[in-house]
């Protein structure tokens, strides 16, 4: 299982990251996204309709404390994974981190708290550079899977089948 802890969502500010955050989550191979922050139920109902029409079986979720989150996936013995410019890089540690199956991957949103850095498992660098953390994700997943999310099957929900000009369904 892969869980998605996206800090500090704002919810008259981050209202599209944080619906990309979800959204990328659930498309590359992610089984839920818990957002803390700013409680915003529009947020929540967004991305749980995308699975509800899309299919799968994904979860949004809130919670008022990263640190309540962090320690009862510690306890369930989840690699805690922070996603950042300031960690090791990816490529090489992700041989260590795809023997896991259970991983809580942690994105920021303004500036992450000292104490996300001395939680993690991991600090994870996508690139050494200034960088969006839907990109930091979406690398993280597409590594962590070798792009074989790319081909997931979302059971119960809408599929388009590829086509050069058009929009069709299946």
């Amino acid at each position: 299982m892969i869980a998605v802890l996206r800090l500090s969502h704002r919810k008259k500010r981050d209202k599209r990251i944080s619906t990309h955050a979800g959204l990328v989550s659930r498309a590359l191979g992610a089984d839920k996204i818990i957002y803390t922050g700013d409680e915003d139920n529009v947020l929540l109902n967004s991305v749980n309709n995308v699975v509800k029409h899309w299919g799968g079986k994904f979860t949004a979720e809130y919670s008022k404390h990263y640190e309540k989150i962090i320690n009862e996936y510690k306890k369930k013995k989840f690699l805690i994974v922070h996603l950042t410019m300031y960690g090791l890089k990816l490529e090489k540690e992700i041989r260590k981190i795809r023997k896991r199956k259970n991983i809580l991957v942690i994105i920021g949103g303004e500036k992450v708290p000292k104490e996300i850095y001395e939680l993690s498992d991991y600090n994870l660098s996508v690139t050494s550079q200034p960088h969006s953390e839907i990109a930091a994700l979406a690398l993280f997943l597409d590594y962590y899977y070798k792009g074989k999310e790319l081909s997931r099957k979302f059971p119960h929900g809408k599929r388009i089948k590829p086509d050069a000009k058009h929009k069709i369904f299946i």
